[in-house]
């Protein structure tokens, strides 16, 4: 008798322990411009009123960054709390290896430490281990014609029936379910480690009709048969809806929720097709609000949404289409920021960044701070009791001074570390930007965009910028300001030499 009162009292408390803790929410976004939501930019011309209410909810971050100006690294960096640049730069292609290792820290293994339900939804494109599951001495096939020829595995290169490992699950998620990478094979949807339908046919985009805008983009490699690239928006915003309806009161759950958009293909639905005032890709980005409406509808019927940190942000600017749709409907992704996906300039990493955290943050604030996705993990682990050692998250700062509206005299982080590829280091200290490499570009900007924002060609071997003053990018200082340059590009230094940017892991 004795003895069930106890575990009475102990599943009670732990009960009340848990419902303590803060739900999290993750929603990240795929190749979408800091101006092109709504709060960001009142002359964009695509509504989002779902992310726009979110951002009157919250904390909108004017000043916010992705580690990379591509998907993998930034991705990385946002789930580890380190700089991608210390392990990587490039993305993982179709099939690759994961791009963690076994030891390393993760949020989902973090909130997992502290009795949360941990999913992830969507996107991956971190890697698995596809050796495991394939077969020996299966020739792949050339698709293609001229420059354009490239091999790619057969459907029966691979044991489908086979768990397919080195995925989320081995990263500290309870579940998962997405189709990998929406243009990358296998074109099919997984669930935890295992193929939901088995490829059987070769992607063919003859198989399609036209794309809106843009071009396909899918990798040739196994397809499901009846694939609709259509439905994989929808369907992974229905799963995340069925996995909150799941959840219970007494156990903390963290969803890292990856939008597939809206990255190419840009492929509204019809509903959603003339929404926008900014083209296919206009409506696309607004179908991608609808789908985050619906997800944070969910939280609202569950009775989470009062105790749910959401988080909504990118992992890189926009695509290249972004300069015709600046000629044909006169919305430019970037907001006032110079540069796109790729680049080293502000639009290619400066990124739409959204926090609401009842009861904590001031609805409708806005900050000016320079943050960065990899803050997330300090921030979340200070909130749950997890104490981060000197290695873990080394790039992490903490933001509660920022979101408790603290006033501070300094910039709270030290510096911010801006990369894409290994050919072009950028450091952020306070108004600040050194760029070291002679632009900031990785795809080329046509003439006419560049005369008509008026920059030009630079002549020094780095650049200079004082974003305060010039947030556009188009005065450099390098040569007038030599000792600045210097003491930036000693800090760089230290930090590609191995040194932590936070404090906890000096």
């Amino acid at each position: 008798m004795k003895k069930s009162i106890l575990y009475a009292v102990l599943a009670c408390a732990c009960a009340t322990f848990a419902a303590d803790k803060p739900n999290v929410l993750i929603l990240y976004a795929d190749d979408m411009g800091f101006g092109d939501l709504g709060a960001n930019n009142p002359d964009s011309k695509i509504p989002t009123p779902n992310l726009d209410q979110l951002a009157s909810e919250g904390m909108r971050f004017t000043d916010g960054h992705s580690s990379s100006g591509i998907c993998t690294p930034s991705r990385f960096a946002l789930l580890t709390g380190q700089h991608h640049w210390r392990r990587f730069h490039g993305i993982v292609n179709a099939f690759g290896e994961s791009v963690f290792e076994p030891d390393d820290f993760t949020l989902a293994k973090m909130f997992k430490s502290k009795g949360y339900s941990t999913a992830a939804v969507g996107k991956w494109h971190l890697g698995w281990d596809w050796n495991a599951s394939k077969r020996e001495n299966v020739p792949s096939e050339t698709v293609g014609e001229g420059k354009k020829k490239k091999k790619a595995f057969k459907p029966e290169a691979f044991d489908w029936s086979k768990p397919v490992t080195g995925g989320p699950l081995d990263q500290g998620f309870d579940y998962y379910f997405g189709d990998g990478t929406i243009n990358f094979p296998p074109y099919c949807f997984i669930e935890n480690d295992r193929v939901v339908e088995a490829p059987s046919v070769m992607m063919d985009t003859k198989l399609f009709k036209k794309i809106p805008e843009g071009s396909w983009e899918f990798r040739p490699g196994p397809m499901v048969d009846g694939w609709d690239p259509y439905q994989v928006l929808p369907s992974l915003a229905d799963k995340a809806v069925a996995w909150i309806g799941k959840q219970k009161k007494d156990q903390p759950f963290f969803l890292y929720f990856a939008f597939p958009s809206p990255h190419a293909p840009i492929i509204p639905n019809d509903e959603y097709r003339g929404k926008s005032e900014a083209g296919p890709y206009g409506d696309f980005v607004f179908e991608t609000d609808a789908m985050a409406g619906k997800i944070l509808q969910a939280l609202e019927q569950g009775g989470f949404s009062d105790n749910t940190i959401v988080v909504f942000t990118a992992d890189n600017g926009p695509e290249k289409y972004a300069y015709e749709r600046l000629q044909k409907y006169g919305h430019w992704s970037s907001g006032k920021q110079r540069g796109l996906k790729r680049d080293v300039w502000e639009g290619g990493h400066r990124v739409p960044f959204v926090i609401k955290w009842p009861g904590r943050v001031q609805g409708g604030s806005t900050s000016s701070e320079t943050v960065s996705q990899v803050d997330l993990a300090a921030t979340l682990a200070a909130e749950i009791g997890y104490d981060l050692t000197a290695k873990e998250a080394i790039d992490s700062y903490d933001l509660a001074p920022v979101l408790d509206g603290k006033e501070l005299k300094q910039p709270l982080r030290e510096a911010t570390v801006q990369n894409t590829y290994d050919s072009a280091f950028a450091l952020r200290k306070g108004d600040w930007m050194l760029i070291d490499a002679k632009s900031g570009e990785h795809s080329k900007s046509p003439g006419w965009f560049n005369e008509a924002r008026g920059y030009g060609k630079d002549g020094t071997p780095g650049l200079l910028y004082n974003l305060a003053k010039d947030p556009a990018q188009h005065e450099n200082l390098y040569a007038s300001h030599p000792e600045k340059v210097a003491q930036m590009k000693a800090l760089l230094e230290r930090y590609k030499g191995g040194e932590g940017c936070a404090p906890h892991a000096k």
